[in-house]
């Protein structure tokens, strides 16, 4: 789920408090149902280009984080557990499994209801049922649904492969095709029959392509559904103006139904004494209202957030001496005015990928043409220069050997052979029949485009330094830019020759990236390399079906070190986050996979208030000075 273009997720979890009276926009959409009340709390915060609000479809972070404040699963993430584990969300408890592994029954929690919808005969949202999971399910399989997360299913539930066949017709998908490891026992029973064991499937069902929707709404909006979201989740939509904001408004079916969620109520000492517990047992969510603001330009997003209208921002790279010291402390005068450091390991990796369909980058049908052309990308990955990108990004960056990061079981300790070696570079390139950078087909300099999913100024300037790595060895990178939206559909149409992502860890296993390489995870699913080895397909086939041991390492480093001489990826790095938040922001503690983690956080509008009035009048420049 997690290809995402490279901001910094931090931001997309935390954000601001203002006062009802603050408020700066008016609201459509949903505002009569969804009033501006008197003194409630609002939270404002920053969110990317959001492509669709449909669980079953949309596929990167800013959409996710957007969904996952609207529908839920059956399993959800412990805010507070380290190491990382599920809980139960709309199951009543973790489910029982077969001894063979192959069996998963769960029981659905009774009182769940969805929001209030014209959707509904009477406009009112109905009870949950095991059958809704069984429709959700099938609808991620349905070809006509192009879903990005097939993936999570495909050739794991038994008979989902099937359906997935029968939808490719032309004729409108039967959703009473019986799906064998499907099936809805009663109302509150759901079963899942597996072919093989899939360790991850925990993981797996706490992913919002596993959330669950009523068909009602799927029929009554149709291709609008994606727009007109209607699930079980804390907050409903209020308003979407694309590109520009989101509104949110917290459900009131919740109340209505008496259903009540708390803060967690057990943590580490360490957590307790962060002040993480104080709202331990608490009802959730504990803010009213979310507006969150579409801000592509980093001087925009870092002036509201000086003047209090954002709870918290990225640091740019042209900021960064000026807010973060050399020892990675916060600059006096910020932190003077209550503003709060955060930075967390990223479990991510960003990469420029080739696309496998492409004659000069991928493969074709001829053996010697395929071997010189890995040769050719082989040599881009010993250009690519690490420590330029680096201090670039003001050394927030990890070097990464391969498609595992860290702290994943799995991930190669030792340097990879296509590391930064420009005289490597260019003794390969030449082997790949483009000595000096030259095309004999043309005569010319060997031409490479890339597509980039954003046209900001960091984008930019960073692909510039990619070019300039590029020229160094007579290569030229010629850079198309795209709004995200429009980046996308390239992908899933296959149309890149290159191009630049990020994968970010759906969940704690290194399963995870290596899925990105399975071949038949090719796009519009997630592999948009189009990557495809018939080793590592058999190797995938073997370790996704094993439990966590030292074997299944051992697997996981050789598939890495094929795909390390593959170069489907130039591993560009993996980041340590950084961002800022006001003090405003309270129960805030990074996570990994953040989707839903909102709910758990809160806004402190007296603080803010405190804030304002101290240093409302007292304007602070571009560096964070007075």
């Amino acid at each position: 789920m997690a290809f995402r273009p490279p901001v910094i997720r931090l931001l997309l979890a935390v954000s601001t408090v203002i006062a009802g009276s603050f408020l700066l926009f008016g609201c459509g959409g949903k505002e009569g149902r969804f009033p501006v009340k008197p003194g409630e709390t609002v939270q404002y915060g920053q969110t990317s280009r959001i492509r669709g609000l449909d669980p079953g479809i949309s596929g990167e972070v800013s959409s996710s984080m957007a969904i996952s404040k609207l529908y839920e699963g059956l399993l959800e993430y412990d805010y507070l557990a380290r190491p990382y584990k599920v809980i139960p969300a709309l199951a009543e408890s973790v489910p029982e499994v077969s001894e063979d592994g192959l069996v998963y029954t769960f029981t659905i929690r009774k009182g769940i209801y969805f929001h209030d919808n014209p959707c509904f005969p009477d406009g009112k949202g109905r009870e949950l049922n095991a059958r809704d999971f069984v429709y959700s399910f099938k609808r991620v399989a349905d070809v006509k649904n192009a879903s990005s997360g097939f993936w999570v299913f495909n050739n794991r539930i038994k008979g989902i492969d099937a359906f997935h066949d029968a939808s490719k017709g032309e004729e409108p998908t039967d959703y009473s095709m019986d799906v064998e490891g499907l099936q809805a026992l009663d109302d509150y029973t759901l079963q899942i029959t597996l072919l093989e064991p899939y360790p991850q499937l925990l993981y797996i069902l706490a992913m919002h392509y596993a959330f669950v929707v009523p068909h009602e709404a799927v029929e009554f909006y149709g291709k609008e559904f994606v727009n007109n979201p209607v699930g079980t989740g804390p907050y409903e939509l209020v308003e979407w103006r694309r590109n520009s904001r989101i509104e949110f408004y917290r459900s009131p079916k919740w109340a209505e139904t008496g259903r009540v969620e708390r803060y967690p109520s057990k943590g580490t000492p360490e957590q307790v004494a962060a002040g993480l517990l104080k709202d331990a047992g608490k009802p959730i969510p504990f803010n009213d209202r979310v507006v969150q603001f579409v801000i592509d330009d980093a001087t925009t997003s870092w002036m509201m957030f000086l003047a209090g209208q954002l709870g918290a921002s990225s640091i740019s790279p042209d900021n960064w001496d000026a807010v973060v010291m050399p020892d990675k402390s916060l600059s006096s005068s910020l932190s003077g005015r209550g503003i709060e450091l955060i930075s967390s390991p990223y479990t991510a990796v960003y990469y420029l990928g080739f696309n496998w369909d492409d004659p000069v980058v991928g493969e074709v049908d001829d053996p010697a043409q395929n071997l010189r052309n890995r040769k050719l990308r082989q040599a881009l990955s010993c250009a690519y220069e690490f420590d330029v990108m680096n201090q670039f990004m003001n050394n927030r960056l990890y070097p990464v050997e391969g498609p595992i990061p860290s702290p994943l079981a799995g991930e190669l300790k030792e340097p990879s052979p296509y590391r930064f070696n420009l005289e490597k570079a260019k003794r390969l390139l030449a082997e790949a029949g483009y000595p000096g950078g030259i095309n004999p087909k043309t005569g010319k300099r060997l031409e490479i485009n890339i597509e980039m999913g954003s046209a900001d100024a960091n984008t930019r300037q960073s692909t510039a330094l990619l070019a300039d790595m590029f020229e160094k060895i007579g290569v030229v990178l010629k850079a198309n830019y795209n709004t995200w939206p429009a980046f996308i559909e390239k992908m899933n149409r296959r149309q890149a020759q290159t191009f630049r992502l990020a994968w970010v860890a759906d969940y704690p296993d290194a399963e995870n990236f290596l899925q990105l390489f399975y071949s038949k995870n090719e796009s519009p699913g997630p592999n948009h390399s189009n990557y495809r080895n018939a080793e590592i397909d058999r190797l995938y086939e073997k370790v996704r079906i094993m439990p966590d041991s030292p074997e299944r390492t051992a697997l996981y480093e050789k598939m890495s070190r094929i795909i390390v001489e593959d170069a489907p990826w130039i591993f560009q790095f993996q980041p340590m986050s950084f961002a800022v938040k006001h003090r405003w922001i309270e129960n805030y503690i990074p996570h990994d996979y953040p989707y839903g983690m909102g709910k758990y956080r809160r806004s402190n509008p007296e603080i803010r208030k405190a804030w304002m009035e101290s240093y409302g009048d007292k304007k602070l420049d571009m560096t964070g000075q007075e």
